[in-house]
């Protein structure tokens, strides 16, 4: 077996002049993976080039694989991601990954873009200030899911509604509301963190949800579900196309 010419293609065009360590010690698997994930795996062109590698380090990051995230921020920059959009890849990450997570991820974003000269910290993107964060943040998330937002606070029990006010002000007052990625990108990311980490079955549904309300229909869903397997595995991407599936039945 060899790497195929269109594979190579999509593996330079990532990461040029590179030699991987891999194919010395594990050239099978490195002919395996490639054909597959830079050959048949990319044959679906649904998504720009931009767009698969957004997604792809949001599921890096869920997975907190910090060594291959590494690697594919620097492809992802290579390929017109800007230094602003990687970081806000990586701080929309925090509410749904959580800091534990987050935390080595940040330091090697860090240090990908201090490595290529970009000095830091990146312009603010915050657009909130304490006085607005609930009320903006409320609205947004009224944008994207509708009534059920007002239902669910309604029926929340009186010791758990500070999470929900939590929710309106942090997770979319802090984080939704910022620059540098519009709602469509961030809800796709929040798509790709949900299917990428497991376990979150009801949060992915109520998320397929939100992004076709936003505009990225079913075909973008399955498309970036596509292209996240190689890296989070068959098990939770056919759970994620199976919840995609009970969504938007019928």
């Amino acid at each position: 077996m060899a790497i195929r010419e269109d594979a190579q293609r999509n593996h330079d065009a990532l990461f040029p002049n590179h030699t991987s360590t891999l194919r010395r010690t594990d050239p099978e698997l490195v002919e395996l993976f490639d054909n597959w994930a830079f050959g048949d795996v990319l044959a679906d062109e649904t998504l720009d080039v931009r767009t698969r590698l957004r997604v792809q380090l949001a599921a890096l990051i869920a997975c907190h694989a910090v060594a291959e995230y590494r690697v594919m921020a620097r492809a992802a920059l290579h390929v017109g991601v800007t230094p602003v959009e990687l970081k806000e890849i990586v701080y929309q990450a925090v509410p749904y990954v959580g800091m534990g997570r987050v935390f080595d991820v940040l330091h090697v974003t860090n240090e990908v873009l201090e490595g290529r000269g970009i000095a830091l910290p990146l312009p603010p993107q915050s657009t909130t200030n304490p006085d607005t964060r609930f009320e903006k943040g409320r609205a947004v998330q009224t944008q994207i899911f509708g009534d059920a937002i007002a239902r669910m606070v309604a029926e929340a029990p009186t010791d758990q509604r500070h999470i929900h006010d939590f929710l309106a002000a942090n997770c979319f007052g802090d984080f939704y509301t910022r620059g540098g990625l519009d709602l469509k990108t961030r809800e796709l990311l929040t798509f790709s963190m949900l299917a990428s980490m497991g376990g979150c079955e009801a949060q992915l549904a109520g998320h397929v949800a939100g992004n076709l309300a936003v505009g990225n229909d079913r075909r973008v869903l399955v498309a970036t579900v596509t292209q996240l397997i190689p890296f989070i595995g068959y098990p939770r991407g056919l759970n994620a196309l199976r919840v995609l599936d009970q969504a938007t039945r019928g």
